[in-house]
């Protein structure tokens, strides 16, 4: 009777751990939408305003007939539309942002579901346990007990550690491909001010927009790396602030059409992609050995317990 209340009781702390981990990962998620949702109010009142300077600089006012004789006027209305298309530029990826958060929130809402009642079956399963060791079957029975709840817990911890490495080799790699790509730009672009004619130009271009969906995949699954770290990051001993692993991708879509034109802000990308990657290596390296040291304590776990069952 033990034996099958413990295996019950191992996979029941796994589904507990899994709760909880939804649990935080639905809490954070609500706290970045406010910040997103925040964000998103002030960019739609920054791209008002721009387009509203863009369009007074182009009305035929005869301040504008001065500035267009003294030269100036073109500089500036070039300007304005820059800063424009840059704040219409951030406002669309924080839509998107937005709309990756709105997902995430319900695939987590609807797999809480499944667990609605798991801590009253958790309850109910230790009153079991209780009445068993109470009743002194075997002297043996709370020995037993108390290693297959250290079984249950290191279980459940491989499992979130597991899945944290996939998300996090998944993150990594997608940083590889958007650094990938800026490469390929920055050659051409190099190329371009050797004078590389129009088709160095248009290749540019192309890697760019193809490195800007890459970095709004690789900060998606910085997103859900982060997520996957926040319930185990105090036992793995991490000493990265991850929070500020979600704010590298503004450094590229503050002002990236505006400015990413420039062979200097590719480079300066380039340096912020590779830190990055550094940071996110780091922290696999770190869950990796975290990883093998826990296996190996489960394994003398399991090992220990096997032969007092052996021995009963």
């Amino acid at each position: 009777m033990y034996s099958e209340i413990n295996e019950k009781l191992v996979e029941i702390q796994g589904k507990l751990h899994k709760k909880e981990k939804y649990d935080l990962q639905l809490e954070d998620y609500k706290r970045e939408l406010q910040i997103v949702e925040q964000e998103l109010g002030d960019l739609r009142e920054r791209l008002k305003s721009e387009e509203k300077d863009v369009v007074k600089l182009e009305s035929m006012s005869l301040k504008n007939l001065v500035a267009i004789l003294s030269g100036t006027k073109e500089e500036k209305l070039s300007k304005e539309k820059q800063e424009m298309i840059a704040a219409k530029h951030k406002l669309e990826e924080a839509v998107k942002t937005k709309m990756v958060i709105d997902e995430e929130n319900l695939k987590l809402q609807n797999a809480l579901k499944a667990f609605e009642k798991i801590e009253e079956e958790y309850h109910q399963l230790l009153s079991q346990k209780e009445t068993i060791i109470k009743s002194g079957t075997t002297r043996f029975a709370e020995k037993v007990f108390e290693l297959s709840g250290k079984e249950g817990s290191l279980k459940a911890y491989l499992v979130e550690v597991e899945e944290a490495i996939s998300a996090g080799n998944y993150a990594k790699s997608a940083l590889e491909d958007a650094r990938s790509s800026l490469e390929k730009a920055e050659g051409w672009g190099t190329w371009d001010m050797f004078g590389g004619g129009a088709l160095s130009g248009v290749m540019k271009h192309q890697h760019i927009d193809q490195a800007e969906a890459l970095l709004h995949k690789a900060q998606t699954n910085i997103r859900q790396f982060q997520k996957e770290l926040l319930d185990i990051r105090e036992q793995a001993h991490l000493k990265i602030e991850i929070s500020d692993m979600l704010k590298f991708a503004d450094f590229f879509f503050d002002g990236f059409i505006a400015d990413f034109m420039v062979q200097g802000k590719i480079q300066q990308s380039l340096e912020q992609i590779r830190l990055q990657t550094n940071r996110v290596t780091e922290i696999l390296l770190n869950l990796t050995a975290q990883l093998e040291k826990k296996r190996r304590e489960l394994e003398n776990i399991q090992k220990e317990k096997q032969e007092i069952i052996l021995n009963l």
